[in-house]
């Protein structure tokens, strides 16, 4: 099915409100409650730990329902459009802590965003994976959506920095949280009544343990989603640790906001770019190639000195284009595995595999915190704002900030440059699935 760009665009609306609930979760929420709310830097990070493995839990549960709850409204857009609420309250609650919040308010709320976040988005991911059934065409959907996805990223770094986000009770993360409940239940409903239900090309439903074993045996996901859960765990390692490192290694925390808008906006250069190198060099040789290149240029920024503006800012402007890549390609190559599964299976169940994939997504980012943070804390570092800290916690700081993202990003290359799903063998799929 071929789609227009209004649909397109209607589809990928609600990618913006949700950008606040993904990746700038994990860089802003963390320092916020530990910087401005003073939560010990080791408990925030066993908290996000804490909720991650609830995740465990849940998200297999979300996928499998999101496949077998199949009302006349559509089994796609009624469990994105009953989920929007949930989201919706939960993110305000995180972002807006009341008096007195601790480590059990962040957990709780994080519990419940992470929760309503995996209700709307497994739906939803799912609802575009079935939508195109092109090699190419997956690519300018998830194109449209990661583009939006980055632009309601750089709304959630602009708003708490511009309004205030170093300051108790009503802050700009509080502001965030206000704007992105009210987006993700406009451009919710918006897109439920522009984008129609995709069509259901199962020919047999299988029970739970049937359709994990099936799962289990596909052999290009497994091998996609440990690439990209290696990937994230690598970008997500910097996004924890990218407003310590530039304040405390590098000495410039007043440019923490607009470094990371210059990252975030390199990465809407950089989604296009990534589409244009699918079609010269097939998506997942693209996407290596560009992992390659990230671990080249951000090899060195450990080795920057303190006051280093514009080398760091040269080093942000490329990953961040690179970045565009990661956004862009996983998730087209995700509904190209998808289709070797259904031509098995006879099932398709895009719900239970977006699940997977959003737990592997939530796992990277949350190791990112449950991990380098109690390292971080095992080499005396500490994060408040005005602290004092040696060479080696500095070090220390800078080499797990560039240097493991680096060892990690190799591994996903070496499991992703032969990737046996191209062109031709997707089309391959299709046909077996229309027989």
């Amino acid at each position: 099915m071929q789609i227009s760009r209004r649909m397109l665009f209607a589809y990928a609306l609600p990618a913006a409100p949700l950008a606040a609930l993904g990746l700038p979760l994990y860089s802003l929420v963390p320092t916020y409650y530990t910087e401005t709310l003073g939560l010990p830097i080791a408990s925030v990070g066993w908290a996000v730990l804490l909720v991650r493995l609830f995740d465990a839990v849940t998200d297999p549960l979300a996928g499998y329902a999101a496949d077998r709850i199949n009302p006349g409204f559509g089994r796609r857009r009624l469990l994105f459009l009953l989920s929007l609420p949930i989201a919706a309250l939960s993110a305000l609650m995180l972002y807006w802590p009341a008096d007195g919040a601790g480590v059990a308010w962040l957990t709780v709320w994080g519990i419940l965003t992470s929760l309503g976040f995996t209700l709307v988005v497994v739906p939803y991911s799912a609802w575009g994976a079935e939508l195109v059934n092109d090699y190419h065409g997956r690519t300018r959907l998830t194109s449209a959506r990661e583009g939006l996805t980055l632009v309601g990223t750089l709304i959630a770094i602009v708003l708490p920095f511009a309004i205030g986000f170093e300051q108790k009770g009503f802050s700009g993360l509080a502001v965030l949280g206000i704007a992105v409940a009210a987006m993700l239940l406009l451009f919710g409903s918006l897109t439920v009544w522009l984008v129609p239900e995709p069509v259901d090309t199962t020919k047999r439903r299988l029970p739970l343990l049937q359709s994990l074993s099936f799962l289990g045996a596909n052999r290009p996901f497994l091998r996609l989603i440990a690439a990209f859960f290696l990937n994230g765990l690598a970008n997500g390692i910097p996004a924890t640790l990218f407003l310590y490192f530039v304040s405390a290694r590098l000495l410039l925390p007043e440019l923490r906001g607009p470094l990371l808008f210059l990252y975030f906006l390199s990465a809407i250069v950089g989604v296009p770019l990534a589409a244009l190198a699918a079609r010269k060099l097939g998506k997942h040789r693209a996407w290596s190639v560009a992992m390659i290149a990230a671990c080249a240029i951000f090899s060195m920024a450990p080795f920057l000195s303190p006051g280093a503006a514009v080398p760091f800012a040269l080093i942000c402007a490329a990953t961040g284009l690179l970045l565009g890549f990661d956004l862009a390609l996983p998730p087209s190559i995700q509904a190209d595995v998808i289709d070797a599964d259904t031509a098995a299976s006879g099932d398709q169940r895009s719900g239970l595999y977006f699940a997977a994939w959003g737990l592997a997504t939530k796992l990277s980012l949350a190791a990112g915190v449950g991990i380098v943070f109690p390292l971080l804390g095992s080499f005396g570092f500490n994060p408040f704002p005005d602290a004092h800290n040696d060479e080696t916690a500095l070090f220390a700081l800078a080499a797990i900030y560039a240097w493991v993202p680096v060892a990690l990003k190799l591994a996903a290359i070496a499991l992703m440059w032969n990737f046996p799903l191209d062109r031709t063998a997707q089309n391959e799929l299709q046909d077996r699935i229309r027989q």
